[in-house]
């Protein structure tokens, strides 16, 4: 297991100098256009692809990372150039956590290319699981799968998917047996064009609208029963151990691993409108001289300075968690994407705040980010669902104790009876400062640098 740490390999600091640089010379200069356009952006994700950030292998050589913190790296700088162009850079990495989360290596294998394509053939991938009746309460949901001879079947509505109907590989979310709410429900692959899967509609967004959104229907979707994540076998071994009051959910498992990728995304929007406050603050003069010089416009930014490195540890402490398998005993994955999002939002506001009349244009990029931000206190279960989850482990978790006391770590060798804080140390120390008085001054000089912070 990795330990622990806020110190970034080289490794880190050239992923995020290439997604920066390409967030800035490629994604920046479009963003404008697809926003009014509300087109997916299809010559951006080509350029991704090119520049080797479209692909499965990518992004699972990323989420293998053991510090957790290349896939919030990259997020962070890749939505900092675009939020809607981001999601459609990234939407099919999230089909493809659901797919790891529950399908066998065969169906990785199978259909893990046929999301993402290649230079020159991009394809685009879809995780179907939301619904018009349930939103974020997965709980809820009334999209059926029935067994018929050697097809599922699925029936139901979905709704703001991403990608949705345009993707050439779609994951749906599907109740297999509604007595056994989350834990009686299966995921699936549904192919491109196939019959009984229709595109409703295309949602008109407020924010992200360079990204494609839509509501789909299912009626009498039929397909092959290999289709079926995880298989027959594993499905009906997870249906049993539900009965019994075991298992979980795999599209709430999913969610665990996708919370603090959502806040990585809404940290690129929140740090988007913080730079650019700054900087317009720093150059827009009133009063006579800068107006960041004023408490009213520098208090603010100070506050959401503080803030958006809180969410950010809580985003890299959730990542590093998910990385190392550590469970989530406290919802730390909702914490982080909670703080993130609604810090977003924050950072946004006090964007256009600051920019004043400008702000509230569209001359200016913040009144973009503004609209950006607030899907992230929406989407992947609301601030409500982030709180719920918290506040579910309160009674039980939360009283034995901080929350790190409950990560993983040495318990036992050498550094456990003498490392730092122990009583062998502490003993030593006494018996030093005893000895002390009249000790020769350079043993004094030699004890004391090998005592001194940091040694």
């Amino acid at each position: 297991m990795s330990g622990f740490t806020l110190e970034l390999t080289p490794a880190h600091h050239e992923l995020v100098r290439r997604a920066h640089a390409f967030s800035e010379d490629v994604i920046r200069p479009a963003a404008p256009t697809y926003d009014e356009l509300q087109e997916c952006p299809w010559e951006i994700v080509e350029a991704a692809a090119r520049a080797g950030f479209y692909n499965p292998l990518f992004y699972a050589d990323l989420i293998s990372d053991p510090t957790g913190l290349s896939l919030p790296l990259f997020l962070e700088e890749i939505f900092w150039g675009c939020a809607g162009i981001g999601l459609t850079i990234v939407l099919p990495a999230l089909a493809l956590s659901a797919l790891n989360q529950a399908g066998t290596p065969e169906q990785i294998a199978r259909w893990a290319p046929e999301m993402f394509g290649s230079p020159g053939d991009i394809k685009l991938a879809a995780l179907a699981v939301s619904e018009p009746q349930g939103g974020s309460d997965v709980a809820k949901l009334q999209t059926r799968a029935v067994k018929d001879g050697d097809e599922w079947v699925l029936d139901g509505t979905k709704i703001w998917i991403g990608n949705g109907g345009i993707a050439d590989v779609t994951i749906v979310n599907a109740v297999v047996d509604p007595d056994l709410g989350t834990k009686g429900q299966a995921m699936f692959v549904v192919g491109k064009d196939t019959p009984g899967m229709e595109q409703v509609r295309r949602l008109d967004k407020l924010g992200h609208r360079a990204s494609h959104t839509a509501e789909l229907a299912f009626t009498g979707c039929r397909i092959p029963a290999e289709n079926l994540l995880g298989g027959e076998g594993k499905l009906n071994h997870k249906l049993e151990k539900a009965r019994r009051g075991e298992g979980r959910s795999a599209a709430l498992g999913t969610f665990e691993q996708t919370r603090p990728m959502v806040a990585a995304m809404a940290l690129g929007v929140a740090r988007a409108s913080f730079e650019y406050a700054c900087d317009y603050a720093s150059r827009r003069e009133a009063f006579g001289g800068p107006i960041i010089e004023n408490q009213g416009v520098s208090f603010p930014l100070a506050d959401l300075a503080a803030d958006i490195d809180a969410a950010r540890l809580l985003c890299w402490r959730a990542s590093w968690m998910a990385a190392n398998g550590v469970p989530f005993h406290l919802g730390e994955g909702s914490m982080s994407k909670l703080k993130a999002s609604e810090v977003a939002v924050r950072a946004a506001e006090q964007a256009v705040q600051v920019c004043g009349g400008w702000g509230y244009v569209s001359d200016l990029p913040v009144e973009k980010w503004y609209r950006d931000a607030k899907l992230y206190t929406i989407f992947e279960g609301t601030s409500e669902i982030q709180r719920m989850v918290i506040g579910r482990t309160l009674a039980t978790e939360a009283v034995k104790g901080p929350q790190h006391h409950q990560l993983p770590g040495d318990h036992g060798g050498l550094s456990r009876r003498f490392g730092h804080g122990s009583l062998a140390r502490a003993r030593a120390g006494e018996a030093f400062l005893k000895l002390a008085k009249n000790a020769p001054h350079a043993l004094l000089e030699l004890g004391g640098r090998l005592a001194s912070p940091g040694r």
